[in-house]
């Protein structure tokens, strides 16, 4: 539905017509304005979605879905490795240890389990040496969250060399897996690596990664469709004496998911972590407005309580993060010797070589863009300001638009016709420039005429009186 045809954006969200009954619940909560609502279902503009969740979260009939790829698809490869991220760990009871869970993931029919965090103490360093080495450019904006990195292609565009160029823990840990398994002798080619994900948009950023060609893992799970599975596995486990608990990662790295995981833990100026995409944009507006000052760092994530909150985490978030930080109070108990076990917790020395984590520049994709001439974008500028002025600014969306504003930006698109509005077909039915029929068949195109049939209608409402 773009004006120019090219849809820069894989997505993980989909909409399915046969259970949408354009209630535009998913239009009023979109964070970018990336759906309207034609024909009585909701559509969606493609270049403007982030992939955020907030459409899924409050779809009332199970009309959004979640694209994902098929478990079987592990059977492909001879070494098959699960990418467990820390808040997976997090989702289960407090007399599940991460252990028992990781074992169980490997029953599941992987032979190898790494959890994501381990690239963390790695990454820390190299953001520390980025800081040095870009001091003109603040504040620096985490890559972590890929909704996030989308938002600001789309929404922010002025701010996309703010964002780190550098690559994600699981990426690290996906690249340092793949080449540690080879040195064990592996055939790469022989090796799929699938990372365990809490939203749809680390579905997307693995399907169509930003800043880099192909992403180095091949495919990705639902981690509520993985919870269901090993929790069944566990369940019927006989509990076994020792709470084993995987001590792989610092205390720090179990936490980086969460909010203020890598705030807290930059060395350089000032930082700050901001959570939930609506938060973020309000910040990130100030940013560009230069309204903020003083800023070296900002973690940005999309959900509120940061991964914990993703959309397809089957616990509650809240009680998920307080289990991720009690478990990351043991793992610090243990690197420092308090609990008798010496020896344990050394975390994974990671090789990597510079240019193995690097990203290449993000590009902005603004949904602001009018046109590719400049005059021409700027004569529809003009006109979307005259159109708002006018329209009531109630915002209410029987337009099938989510503002006055969308609307404005749609009809100046060809996407919409101005006479969509609700109080423009009123105003122009009292000066007889627009009859009722014609006002009828205008909004059946926006809600269909099922929702329009005033027979179905009447007999409802004599059935209810």
């Amino acid at each position: 539905m773009e004006s120019d045809n090219t849809i820069f954006f894989h997505h993980a969200l989909k909409f399915r017509d046969d259970i949408c009954i354009g209630c535009s619940h998913c239009m009023n909560i979109c964070p970018t304005e990336a759906i309207r609502v034609a024909h009585g279902k909701a559509q969606l503009h493609a270049n403007r979605c982030v992939d955020c969740g907030e459409c899924y979260r409050v779809c009332p009939v199970g009309a959004i879905i979640v694209e994902q790829d098929d478990f079987e698809n592990i059977y492909k490869f001879k070494t098959r490795v699960a990418l467990i991220p820390a808040v997976f760990t997090g989702q289960f009871p407090d007399s599940v240890s991460p252990g028992e869970i990781l074992q169980a993931v490997l029953e599941l029919g992987f032979t190898h389990v790494f959890e994501v965090e381990e690239g963390v103490e790695f990454l820390n360093d190299r953001f520390n040496e980025y800081f040095r080495s870009h001091n003109p450019v603040r504040p620096l904006i985490s890559p972590f969250c890929p909704a996030i990195v989308r938002l600001i292609q789309v929404k922010f565009p002025t701010l996309t060399g703010n964002i780190i160029l550098l690559k994600a823990p699981v990426d690290i840990t996906a690249l340092h897996a793949r080449q540690a398994l080879a040195d064990q002798g592996a055939d790469p080619s022989e090796t799929g690596i699938f990372y365990v994900t809490p939203c749809a948009a680390k579905i997307v950023a693995v399907k169509s990664p930003v800043g880099e060609d192909k992403s180095v893992i091949d495919g990705v799970i639902n981690m509520n469709y993985l919870y269901n599975k090993v929790f069944k596995i566990l369940r019927l486990k006989k509990k076994k004496e020792e709470n084993s608990d995987s001590t792989s990662l610092t205390g720090k790295s179990v936490c980086w998911s969460l909010t203020h995981g890598e705030a807290d833990h930059m060395d350089q100026g000032r930082s700050l972590a901001i959570d939930e995409i609506n938060n973020v944009i309000e910040f990130l507006e100030k940013v560009e407005n230069d309204e903020i000052d003083g800023i070296d760092f900002l973690e940005l994530r999309a959900c509120d309580e940061s991964c914990a909150g993703g959309i397809l985490c089957p616990g509650n978030r809240f009680m998920t993060v307080d289990k991720l930080r009690k478990r990351a109070f043991r793992h610090d108990k243990i690197r420092h010797g308090q609990s008798g076990e010496p020896g344990s917790g050394e975390t994974h020395a990671i090789g990597l070589l510079p240019e193995q984590i690097r990203l290449e520049k993000v590009q902005p994709r603004s949904i602001m863009k009018l046109d590719d001439n400049v005059a021409e974008a700027m004569i529809k500028l003009k006109r979307i300001y005259e159109l708002n002025r006018v329209l009531p600014q109630v915002d209410c969306g029987i337009c099938g638009s989510p503002t006055c504003k969308s609307l404005s930006e749609d009809v100046v698109q060809n996407q919409a016709d101005i006479r969509q509005c609700i109080f423009v077909q009123k105003i122009l039915e009292q000066n007889e420039k627009l009859d009722i029929q014609e006002s009828v068949r205008i909004m059946q195109t926006i809600w269909s005429e099922n929702k329009l049939d005033k027979n179905s209608l009447k007999d409802e409402i004599n059935d209810i009186n």
